[in-house]
């Protein structure tokens, strides 16, 4: 087992870390062999960390927002042909709570590039491809990252001229492919077996699609809950009548979907779409789950997209789908477009999925925490990352 570098400063322990902007995401990324490895200790130590619960984050990293309350794990993997394991964990700005039971496609593309800058991986041509298993629920990527020569040594390009939605100027392409994403929680796609569904909240019958391709999504049209899909988030956020409605269906569509209580959970996803209106193939609104996203999920997106090409889903009853067995699908959010691709068989079934996101590394260095919640050396360390 890798030796911690984990070390007491004072009354405090300093972490070794990396700050990684992923996509449209921000946390910090660490070493499994760096952390502990009992689970409630790593627990207090992450929200140390972050700072939470606070809404400001003000006595740590957090930047009080789910969006930037994110941390990437990573190491080695044991599991042949993988090459990384990564555990992405969500916290919350005013909320105890460490959860490591979803994928998140935008701290993903910050995998590979933290994996270069930390040592795990060494760069040998001029694109680097890494098989990355999130062990959060198995799935299974393929990234590449440019990584260039100079001066005879790689390293990994973060500039570039590829633009994503959410994020200032252009930066470098995160290629991922998705290898496995059906069923990421929920049983199967579509864990009902059925690409519409009514489900029943506070009285109310809504049709919806239920649907997991990387990421369980309750689908339903902006209409169907009274809105255009079309308002900005401050609009959706400060309704606070659809608010309750969005999270009476969520809980009732999470027992049908066999999630069971999901009260303190943050899935399944809540995505409100309409037709589109710039261009792109559907436009949508996303409550991740009980604030309202800035622009959309990477797998969300996904699972989107997938829905859409599915003949009778919500999706496709407002969007519209292209044609052929590779499809590049825009999907309209409140600050941009995001291009998801998905692969169909000859018989229209999605077959795999992927995207391009950037990342970048904004600082590395040590985090501090207080020595009575870990002192590393009367601890044993080094994350186990079992599924």
């Amino acid at each position: 087992m890798p030796t911690s570098s984990a070390h007491r400063s004072g009354d405090q322990t300093a972490l070794p870390f990396v700050l990684m902007r992923g996509g449209t995401s921000r946390g910090p990324f660490f070493l499994a062999a760096d952390l502990p490895e009992e689970r409630h200790v790593l627990d207090q130590v992450l929200l140390s960390v972050m700072g939470s619960p606070h809404p400001l984050q003000i006595d740590g990293i957090g930047g009080g927002h789910p969006l930037t309350s994110k941390a990437g794990i990573v190491g080695p993997s044991e599991v042949a042909d993988v090459d990384l394991d990564f555990t992405f964990v969500q916290l919350q700005p005013d909320a105890a709570t460490v959860q490591t039971t979803q994928n998140c496609g935008n701290m993903l593309a910050a995998v590979v590039p933290f994996a270069v800058e930390a040592g795990l991986i060494e760069p040998r041509e001029d694109t680097t491809d890494v098989v990355v298993r999130t062990t959060n629920t198995g799935l299974i990527s393929r990234i590449s990252i440019h990584t260039p020569r100079v001066g005879g040594l790689r390293f990994v390009q973060y500039s570039g001229q590829t633009e994503i939605a959410g994020v200032p100027g252009t930066a470098s392409p995160v290629n991922i492919r998705f290898l496995n994403t059906a069923g990421s929680i929920a049983e199967g796609l579509l864990p009902t077996g059925s690409i519409t569904d009514v489900v029943t909240a506070d009285g109310t019958d809504y049709t919806v699609t239920l649907i997991d391709n990387g990421q369980p999504l309750v689908i339903i049209r902006a209409e169907d809950l009274g809105v255009t899909g079309y308002e900005s988030v401050a609009a959706l956020s400060e309704n606070s009548e659809l608010k309750t409605c969005v999270e009476q269906l969520r809980l009732a569509a999470a027992e049908v979907m066999g999630l069971g209580d999901v009260t303190e959970a943050s899935y399944p996803k809540m995505t409100l779409v309409a037709p589109p209106v710039s261009g792109g193939a559907i436009s949508t609104r996303s409550f991740i789950p009980h604030r309202v996203h800035e622009s959309i999920g990477v797998l969300a997106a996904v699972t989107v997209a997938t829905a859409l090409v599915m003949e009778g889903s919500v999706a496709a009853t407002v969007g519209s789908a292209g044609s052929g067995r590779q499809q590049s699908v825009a999907i309209e959010h409140p600050t941009g477009m995001f291009e998801a691709l998905v692969d169909l068989n000859d018989d229209g079934a999605v077959v795999a999925s992927g995207n391009t996101r950037t990342a970048r590394l904004i600082s590395r260095g040590e985090l501090y925490v207080p020595r009575e919640i870990w002192d590393p050396g009367h601890e044993s360390t080094g994350l186990n990352h079992s599924v």
